[in-house]
């Protein structure tokens, strides 16, 4: 195909006019082309060109070499050269002569357009006849010849992985700006388009548009510009890629485009003079690192990682003999970035992910391939990883000769002993990995694997999922316990068995919370928790360990260790289970997740029970979970005291038994027991937080008095004597002085714990409220001044069950009036009680009785004396402002002397609401504690 042609430069007056115009065109070039074109090929000389150059000066100047894009979509190929003076003399002539190519078209025999460098085809002047010389190919000048090539490469592999990088960019995204060449020499720019054509995709490089030179780099439409140090200066940036070769390369230009691979395989491909490789090889870095590793190229540890990818996805569709070839080479190669500082020879971070790349190819081929072709590979592998800090593979004797594990252990023997007692890796993570290749290796670690299990276990104890732990203030937890442990309401503090406070108050000792663990360290602290466990960024565990995380796969490759090695199982299950007795709800949390196959091994007990899975799902259930727990532990309390402990933390995990469930702990195993176990205060704390409604905790008071009255601490004892107490009201053991005693056993008691308090005062209310008082028990009230107890008092008194009692018991009536009317002046706060009580119970409840219920009322306070039915008369003889009060008054009071008051318990104004001659039913079905009312 013969291609249209164009010569353009200074001539003399003729048909198409004088100066600067078309010499010589083709017939069939259209006009819009040459209009085109004429912006394309001018020609500016160097600004520090010599004015009137002599023919050796001439021949120096720049030639603009340049394929260029076309409207049409056509290229245009022009040479464009200085040649001094034009027909008239004048200097500043050029000529150019240039090659048009339609849409579609390529040069004669499909040579790329930058081998038509200098060749002998093009011209330097016009030809005579005006009509251009066919052309049927280019000859390429010795510039383009491979050697000439390999040597400029050479000269220029400071800047060769840069430029090439860059050109790639812009080849394959046009809109990626431009490459600007600074070269003393139009010829160097050329050589530079040459060695990138070969290194681009055919297609790219047909496409790719380029200029040798120009003046004005800023207004060059090319995507390769070439220009002098004398040209226009432009800025390196998005628009304009600048690689000035006119002087060294500096390290952070070279840093900058270290990251492509592509580009660094082809800078040392040109380096070792095997040019001939990009043509054999197939798209992608993965066929060209592969090209270049069989011809022993050296090569960056991605472009390794990328040929070991590449070999294994063709590995089945390989010959033996290329696959054999191929993994020896990778085997021997050694990257080239792998003495950079601070990297380690054969790292992942030094390579590139040469050895994932490797262990992939391995994986791959183990098995599949004979043990000649891949057994070099896994002893590459296995050295790698354990002279590493990667990931260690899983192989298998198969992939070994015997004398290649004999050969391995010598070598390795040292580092995977290190590796296996490495106290900064996470236990489960390359300690295991390697404990397993020194099984495969015959490398004797027997030694290390105590130090190993106390690692193990403390990286289990901080799972993230064993310090999950439920929000112990929800209702749901109170109503699960009855009681919230009283240490969850003390000063925060730093953990100590499963992170209970030291700073308890004082009735809790030696209680601590199971719930609150030691503090849980996740993965690369922070927190989270990763996939597989991992070096954290803080934390301690046992022997100087980092802070870990766990994974599910990582606990399976423990359990295969823990199965294949019983020294370290027992190790690990003797280290677990000195955690299961420090925080044993942790541990059960852990074992749950960790899935150890604790049952079917004999010994260790509080791992055992931590196993179990027989914990209570409510407070039902949970003494029958508790004998279930300690049998599990296949131990005796006497011979084992301190499993009793634990299993009082995993039943009750976080709360206190009841006043029922703490008394059948004691009486059933003794106080011996709980005493050798340390679990006294437990049974104390279970009594001192109960509430007010457990009726089991007067007994169980009584028994703790009885049992360990010599080792009660002051504080503890009185509290005790105040529910024994609470529960003498009402019997014959109350004996006299009830408020006294009371008031006496709180002073020794100081602080009085909240529910203790509570019953005290509510049984010392309903007591004095009961109707059979002995003289004196009112006075004490009253005298005592304790604004608590009178509050608890008037609450008793507005409750339903007084209300009842007064509306069918007409001498409890008297009783009441005798009461609430007595000891005036004594302390002003009774003296406001003892009012609204009888102007806001009392009243309402008499206007309403019947007149033979009044009369016995009236009967019964003759009999008393002392004024009392005067006194009862005045205060409800009927009138105007009497029926008023009573008509309109409230259940409140205004003036409460700071008391807050059970404005919802009133006594009613209905007199309809009574109950006969059927006694009323009591306050929470308790009766009042004196059974032998008076009717």
């Amino acid at each position: 195909m013969t291609h249209a042609q164009l010569h353009y430069t200074s001539a003399p007056p003729g048909p198409d006019g004088s100066g600067f115009r078309f010499t010589a065109v083709s017939a069939d070039v259209p006009q819009g082309v040459l209009r085109e074109a004429e912006q394309l090929i001018g020609y500016e000389p160097p600004r520090d060109a010599p004015a009137r150059p002599d023919a050796g000066e001439l021949a120096d100047f720049p030639t603009a070499f340049s394929f260029s894009e076309l409207s049409d979509g056509g290229r245009l190929l022009s040479r464009s050269v200085y040649t001094g003076v034009d027909y008239s003399g004048r200097w500043g002539n050029f000529h150019a002569h240039a090659l048009h190519l339609p849409a579609g078209a390529r040069l004669p025999d499909g040579a790329l357009p930058i081998t038509a460098w200098d060749s002998r085809r093009w011209g330097r002047r016009t030809p005579a006849d005006g009509r251009p010389e066919p052309i049927d190919r280019f000859e390429p000048s010795g510039l383009m010849q491979l050697d000439a090539l390999v040597a400029f490469a050479a000269s220029r592999a400071d800047r060769l992985a840069a430029v090439l990088a860059d050109v790639r960019a812009v080849a394959e995204d046009p809109g990626a700006g431009q490459v600007v060449l600074v070269e003393r020499d139009s010829a160097a720019v050329a050589q530079w388009i040459a060695l990138a054509c070969a290194v681009l995709p055919r297609e790219q490089a047909h496409r790719l548009t380029f200029t040798t030179y120009t003046r004005r780099p800023a207004q060059a439409r090319q995507q390769i510009i070439g220009v002098l140090p004398s040209s226009e200066t432009v800025a390196y940036g998005h628009r304009h890629r600048v690689h000035d070769c006119t002087r060294p390369a500096e390290a952070t230009e070279a840093a900058e485009f270290a990251a492509d691979p592509w580009a660094d395989v082809c800078a040392q491909v040109w380096r070792a003079g095997r040019p001939d490789l990009f043509r054999h090889h197939g798209p992608g870095l993965g066929s060209l690192a592969a090209a270049a590793l069989t011809a022993r190229v050296p090569l960056p540890g991605a472009a390794l990682a990328a040929a070991a990818h590449w070999v294994r996805d063709r590995a089945g569709n390989l010959p033996e003999g290329e696959l054999t070839r191929l993994v020896a080479a990778l085997c021997e190669a050694r990257p080239t970035d792998s003495t950079t500082p601070g990297s380690v020879a054969g790292g992942p971070s030094a390579s590139g992910g040469f050895v994932e790349g490797l262990v992939s190819l391995f994986e791959r081929l183990d098995g599949q391939v004979p043990a000649a072709v891949s057994a070099p590979l896994a002893a590459h592998v296995l050295a790698a990883a354990v002279r590493g800090t990667g990931p260690v593979p899983v192989l298998h004797g198969a992939s070994f000769t015997p004398e290649a594990r004999m050969r391995l252990g010598a070598e390795l023997g040292y580092a995977i002993r290190a590796g296996v007692a490495d106290p900064a890796q996470p236990p489960t993570g390359r300690p295991l990995g390697l404990l397993r290749v020194a099984d495969l290796l015959d490398i004797d670690c027997t030694d290390l694997l105590p130090e190993l299990a106390a690692r193990l276990a403390q990286a289990l104890m901080d799972l993230p999922e064993a310090q999950v732990r439920p929000s112990t203030a929800s209702p749901e937890a109170r109503t699960d316990s009855g009681q919230p442990h009283p240490s969850r309401h003390a000063p925060a503090a730093p953990a100590d068995r499963d992170g209970a406070a030291p700073t308890a108050p004082w009735w809790s000792t030696t209680r601590t919370d199971p719930t609150q663990s030691g503090t849980g360290i996740g993965a690369g602290t922070g927190s989270g928790a990763g996939s597989g466990i991992e070096a954290g960024s803080g934390g301690s565990g046992d022997g100087g360990s980092a802070g870990v995380s766990a994974g599910r796969q990582d606990l399976a490759v423990l359990r295969d260790a823990v199965a294949e090695h019983p020294t370290l199982r027992i190790a690990l299950f003797g280290a677990l289970d000195a955690h299961a007795a420090d925080r044993p709800v942790t541990a059960a949390r852990m074992l749950a997740v960790a899935d150890l196959p604790v049952q079917g091994h004999p010994g260790f007990p509080h791992l055992r029970m931590c196993a179990s899975n027989a914990l209570p799902t409510g407070v039902g259930d949970r003494l029958a979970a508790f004998q279930g727990v300690l049998r599990t532990a296949g131990v005796s309390t006497l011979s084992e005291p301190a499993v009793l402990r634990t299993a009082l933390d995993l039943v009750w995990p976080g709360v206190l038994p009841t006043g029922h469930e703490a008394s059948l702990l004691l009486n059933e195993l003794g106080s011996d027991t709980h005493r050798a176990a340390g679990t006294r205060d437990l049974l104390i704390d279970a009594a001192l937080a109960a509430p007010a409604d457990d009726r089991a905790v007067p007994a169980l008071a009584d028994d703790l008095l009885r049992c360990f009255m010599t080792e009660l601490a002051p504080g503890q004892r009185a509290a005790l004597l105040l529910l024994e107490l609470a529960g003498l009201l009402g019997t014959e053991g109350e004996g006299l002085d009830w408020v006294q005693r009371a008031a006496g056993l709180g002073a020794n008691a100081r602080p009085v714990p909240a529910p203790v308090l509570e019953r005290v005062h509510r049984a010392l209310a309903r007591r004095l409220l009961s109707g059979s008082v002995p003289p004196g028990e009112l006075y004490g009230l009253v005298r005592s001044g304790d604004a608590d107890l009178l509050a608890a008092y008037e609450r008793a008194a507005r409750s339903d069950w007084v209300g009842d009692r007064l509306r069918t018991v007409p001498q409890y009536v008297a009783d009441c009036f005798c009461d609430w009317s007595s000891h005036p002046g004594v302390y002003t706060a009774w003296d406001e009680t003892a009012a609204a009580l009888l102007a806001k119970v009392l009243r309402p409840i008499v206007r309403a009785l019947p007149d033979g219920d009044l009369a016995l009322v009236e009967s019964s306070l003759d009999r008393a004396g002392r004024g009392k039915l005067d006194a009862f008369r005045s205060w409800n003889r009927p009138g105007t402002l009497g029926r008023l009060a009573g008509r309109f008054t409230g259940r409140g009071r205004g003036k409460d002397n700071g008391r807050n008051h059970d404005k919802g318990s009133g006594t009613g104004d209905d007199p309809s609401s009574r109950y006969g001659d059927v006694a009323p039913p009591y306050e929470d079905g308790a009766p009042p504690y004196d059974d032998r009312e008076r009717r």
